[in-house]
């Protein structure tokens, strides 16, 4: 900063025009600090404070809420996931079928450790499972007839399940119930909130969580086998499995409700913040801090009597409840619906709430510390303005220079900073930022391709996972019988080697996925008669088409294009079984292939649900699809064929009328 006597002529008129702001603002600040400091003190503290206290907490309860509807529906994806693997695992079909054969006499000659080789060894997976994830008190295979077939035998806790408990199991016909005939029709079930009957309870408490499940079902099917084909697809029975409700109460009383608000009431005390759970009727206790007002109506149960809250929690699915009173307290408290039956959840409604005494708190204490700091504040300020109004202002104008420098995208401007007072450490806090700003540029270049391949990385390793688990537990099946010396080992071998096979089909085929989107291999270009591939396509699907009720309509042109053939046959492959999936209860599929205007046209209509705004947004990312299987690379890779072959494809909503149409244009070739 220059010193008043080393001023340069020519910096005169600014000094002068300096000297007459600091006047200014000191005379300014002596005039007016007193009443207009005090009228914002009172302001801030009587409206802004305590809205602003109060709007902040009900954001809170809002994000809290769809947090906890979140972590409910990851629990509830978790257990459908579980259900539906252990019912596709080799060892759920071969135990039903080896006590199918057992009953049938087929197995009378053999010993009595090789007539029930795979049901014990599919119990022995069932206690592992229970030991390991510890939410799961019951897991139990039935046949089609609905009898018991293997349970787990001992408990989460480690101990064994009681003989009466498993003679009950054994006794038990399952023929009639809700969820094995979900299952018969090949559908998977979810039992809502329930005490069951399978298992005595587990706290003498009757109330309490431990006593109450939630059950999941899922049918079993014999795999597709070319040895037997007619066995591939049988119905052979049904996996239930019960989930004890300690985990879904668990969520309800996550200490992250509490912690969240221990801002608002101090180190020394607990907030009142909680959780709840609420049947999808929008009017039945399913979870509570107080496990006694379990299946207590919210609008009619003489200790809550809250019909406000229901009618809100129907009109809406997140939101807030209008402020209400329970237990003598006055509260606030959000909500948010969780994934209904269509989207496999239970549709529960979770709720958080809070005391209004924690949220007003801390408006109380800044009360009393607001009018305590303001005569000090005030006093301060008057002193300090005085003290360095002469010396702020030139310092201020330096900067302002600097940041308009910066802002004008000149990162290399510096400040010389010549003090070591507050606006000394802002302009070298200035400088920093600025060399910051620089290197960040250059840092989030990196970053973002580093993000990419951690990402690439991530999918595949999840991919590749995937298949060895069946791979692995196929061969210590078959190294069991092996050293055991099965008479079934020739058959389980030759199972082992085809379910090997199939599965290293599959890494191979998402092998192939991943280096097809790369876009690294250029197949030969040929002329291909794309309505004769298209045609060929189509015929492959005949078969299924007609166990699943697919009409299929064609009206295939000639029309010659330069592909790759290989990788045409997969795009259009993709696009057909993209359509069955879109149709699995039966549907109409129209397909037609035309020349038009220099180009080849390809047209796929089905009748199927059609897409969201979200899919038709997302749906050429990679790793993105609406299927339960697949990389979600298809629609990626489609697309990149496509355009290298200097075509483009589109895909939307058919209308009038439901479903999805693509299209499809491909240049023709010269000479076509």
């Amino acid at each position: 900063m220059l010193a008043r006597d080393d001023t340069p002529r020519e910096l005169a008129p600014r000094t002068a025009v300096i000297r007459r702001i600091s006047t200014k603002f000191l005379l300014a600040v002596l005039a007016a600090v007193v009443l207009p400091f005090l009228a914002l003190a009172i302001f801030v503290e009587t409206q802004m404070a305590g809205r602003l206290s109060k709007d902040v907490v009900l954001y809170s309860l809002k994000s809290l809420a769809a947090d906890l509807a979140v972590r409910v529906d990851r629990d509830i994806e978790e257990f459908n996931t579980n259900t539906a693997l252990l019912a596709a695992d080799p060892g759920s079909y071969l135990a039903i079928d080896e006590d199918l054969r057992d009953r049938a006499g087929e197995l009378e000659g053999d010993p009595a450790s090789v007539r029930r080789l795979m049901r014990d060894t599919q119990v022995q997976q069932f206690d592992n499972w229970v030991l390991s994830k510890r939410d799961y008190d019951l897991l139990m295979l039935v046949s089609a007839d609905g009898r018991y077939v293997v349970s787990n035998t001992v408990g989460r806790s480690g101990l064994g399940l009681s003989e009466e408990v498993l003679a009950g199991l054994e006794a038990r016909d399952c023929s009639n119930e809700v969820w094995f005939e979900a299952a018969r029709n090949g559908q998977p079930f979810r039992v809502d909130q329930h005490r069951s009957d399978l298992l005595p309870p587990r706290h003498p408490d009757s109330a309490h969580p431990e006593n109450f499940h939630i059950a999941f079902s899922a049918p079993v099917y014999w795999p597709e086998d070319e040895d037997q084909p007619g066995r591939s697809g049988q119905f052979l029975g049904a996996l239930y499995v019960l989930v004890n409700w300690a985990r879904i109460q668990e969520e309800v009383e996550s200490p992250v409700l509490k912690s969240y608000f221990q801002g608002l009431v101090g180190p020394d005390e607990f907030p009142s913040a909680y959780g709840w759970i609420w049947a999808s009727d929008a009017d039945t206790i399913l979870a509570h801090r107080d496990p006694t007002l379990y299946g207590e109506s919210i609008s009619e149960s003489p200790r809550i009597r809250l019909p406000q809250m229901s009618a809100a929690a129907r009109e809406s699915d997140w939101g807030l409840y209008p402020e209400y009173e329970f237990a003598g307290r006055r509260k606030n408290a959000a909500f948010k619906h969780t994934h209904g039956v269509a989207e496999s959840g239970f549709g529960w409604i979770v709720g958080v709430g809070i005391d209004n005494d924690d949220i007003f708190e801390g408006v109380r204490e800044l009360r009393a510390q607001l009018f305590q700091v303001t005569a000090l504040v005030l006093l301060v300020s008057v002193l300090w303005t005085m003290l360095v109004a002469r010396r702020t202002t030139a310092p201020v104008v330096e900067l302002r220079e600097q940041v308009l420098k910066v802002a004008g995208g000149d990162l290399t401007a510096h400040n010389e900073v010549r003090s070591r007072d507050e606006l000394g450490e802002l302009g070298r806090e200035l400088n920093r930022m600025t060399d910051e700003i620089r290197e960040s540029r250059e840092k989030l270049v990196r970053a973002e391709k580093e993000a990419a391949w951690r990402e690439m990385a991530r999918q595949v390793a999840h991919d590749i996972k995937n298949p060895l688990t069946p791979i692995q537990v196929s061969a210590e099946l078959c190294k069991r019988a092996h050293d055991e010396q099965s008479p079934e080992f020739e058959r389980i071998f030759e199972r082992t080697i085809e379910i090997t096979l199939r599965q290293v089909a599959h890494l191979r085929e998402v092998a192939g996925d991943f280096h097809a989107l790369t876009g690294v291999r250029k197949g030969s270009l040929a002329r291909v008669d794309v309505g004769a591939m298209l045609g060929e396509v189509l015929e492959l699907y005949r078969a299924l088409a007609g166990e699943r009720r697919i009409e299929i309509e064609s009206e295939l042109g000639s029309a010659l294009v330069l592909a790759d053939r290989s990788a045409l046959r997969r795009v259009l492959q993709n696009l057909v079984s993209n359509a069955f999936e879109a149709m699995p209860t039966g549907g109409r599929l129209v397909a037609s292939v035309a020349c038009e205007g220099g180009e080849a046209r390809i047209v796929l209509k089905d009748s199927g649900e059609g897409l969201s705004a979200e899919a038709q947004a997302r749906l050429f990312e990679p790793y993105f699809t609406t299927r339960s299987k697949g990389t979600g690379l298809g629609l990626a890779i489609a697309k990149r064929v496509l355009e290298d072959l200097g075509g483009s494809i589109e895909l939307g909503n058919n209308e009038p009328g439901p479903g999805v149409v693509v299209r499809l244009r491909l240049p023709l070739a010269e000479d076509a």
